[in-house]
């Protein structure tokens, strides 16, 4: 691993753990999802999950009312102007279907216990942001499924609302448009490739076979960047040849132009979404060597009006790295943070109290010293700070915990090899 691949696992491990977080950081920790800015304009919150609309979707709005409005303008010449009215209504129904496809999977979610972050609806379609990992490869397979299934039930509703009403009119081209858009959305969700809805079904599969899911999760993804050269390569060559409906010599080099550059953005999506669920999995598979037994440092009692210096030599005794401050009955009440130690020159240790450098200890910067994995990073991003006192079931202390330490036992165990 090179200067720059460490570095940027020492960062993942820093946003993974939160790192020596200040105070006010958010309770979970992570710059990478926020309910802040970046989120998008808050639509509302349906089952209690928020709904954004990202800034890049008026873009794309923008850009299928150009679009669609030219279609309108051969099909239906008489509307003049106001087709852009239409296809702009147009827009918005089809990014209504997409949401319909986001809140499947987050009621498939809801249903089982997984914790669902946001919705947004983005440049491509949307994305439901579940916290958690399923448990089995079953649910993993219905909650991906859910939501092309859904697709294809609204182009099925679409269908029946075009018998009911003349081809050739308004409503006729709008449910027509909104049918084959989400024939489109269900199809291009299906590919057997991460990050896509088929990618996850084809993680659940071979997770069921092999009995890992890292396995599944190499598979699809793997697949995924196949999708994402074969989407590169294969979009612009079917439209410039007239496959898909266009005929060949009408093509000009606008279009062209515009089917590779959409081209190259689907691909790209794909590509760096199958990269990230690589490495989001190879995460999980090393959260659980993060123990907070065998990471925590051995920690001597103070009480608050000890010397600086004598407490350091008591630690160099007793060959520990940490001080815990307590009280009259050997209650701890704080933790002397090592940056705080630091930070005082050798020659006046002798005349500081410990109670100067100390970090009021609050219930929350209390840790089990059973916990490890995933809980154990649910905690510290609770309650963000630089050391934790770690104590045993019984109440006794069995040391203090560093976030700096987790951390580069984090970027240890990343730079190994995973195993499949």
């Amino acid at each position: 691993m090179n200067e720059d691949d460490t570095r940027g696992e020492r960062e993942r491990a820093r946003a993974e753990t939160g790192g020596a977080a200040p105070q006010g950081t958010p309770p979970d920790g992570k710059r990478r999802r926020s309910d802040g800015p970046g989120g998008g304009l808050l639509m509302g919150r349906p089952f209690g999950v928020p709904v954004y609309v990202a800034p890049s979707w008026f873009l794309v709005a923008a850009l299928i009312t150009w679009v669609f409005g030219g279609q309108l303008d051969r099909v239906l010449p008489d509307l003049g102007g106001a087709r852009y009215l239409v296809s702009l209504f147009f827009a918005v129904a089809f990014y209504a279907s997409v949401l319909v496809h986001e809140l499947a999977h987050t009621i498939a979610a809801l249903r089982f216990k997984l914790p669902v972050r946001r919705i947004q609806l983005q440049f491509f379609g949307g994305v439901s942001e579940i916290e958690k990992e399923t448990e089995t490869p079953g649910r993993e397979f219905i909650l991906a499924f859910v939501g092309p299934l859904l697709s294809l039930v609204l182009a099925g509703v679409f269908y029946l609302g075009m018998q009911a009403v003349e081809p050739g009119t308004v409503p006729g081209v709008l449910l027509a448009g909104l049918m084959i858009s989400n024939l489109i959305v269900a199809a291009f969700n299906l590919l057997p490739g991460l990050p896509l809805d088929g990618g996850r079904m084809l993680r659940a599969v071979v997770w069921k076979i092999t009995g890992k899911p890292m396995s599944g999760t190499i598979a699809a993804a793997w697949v995924g960047r196949a999708l994402a050269v074969a989407v590169l390569i294969g979009l612009p060559l079917l439209t410039h040849t007239g496959a898909l409906g266009n005929p060949a010599q009408d093509i000009g080099g606008m279009e062209t132009v515009t089917d590779a550059l959409l081209a190259a953005i689907l691909a790209a999506i794909i590509w760096t979404g199958a990269g990230n669920s690589l490495r989001v999995a190879r995460l999980r598979e090393h959260l659980p060597e993060l123990a907070a037994r065998t990471l925590t440092r051995r920690a001597v009692p103070v009480e608050s009006s000890t010397p600086l210096s004598e407490a350091l030599r008591r630690a160099n005794e007793a060959g520990a790295r940490a001080l815990v401050v307590v009280d009259g009955q050997g209650t701890p009440t704080g933790l002397v943070r090592e940056a705080a130690i630091v930070g005082v020159p050798e020659h006046r240790r002798p005349w500081v109290a410990v109670s100067g450098l100390a970090q009021e200890l609050t219930d929350g910067m209390k840790i089990p010293a059973a916990l490890a994995g995933e809980p154990l990073l649910d905690r510290l991003r609770a309650t963000p700070a630089t050391e934790y006192l770690v104590i045993e079931e019984t109440g006794e202390i069995y040391g203090v915990l560093s976030t700096a330490d987790v951390e580069r036992a984090f970027v240890a165990a990343m730079a190994r090899p995973h195993a499949t």
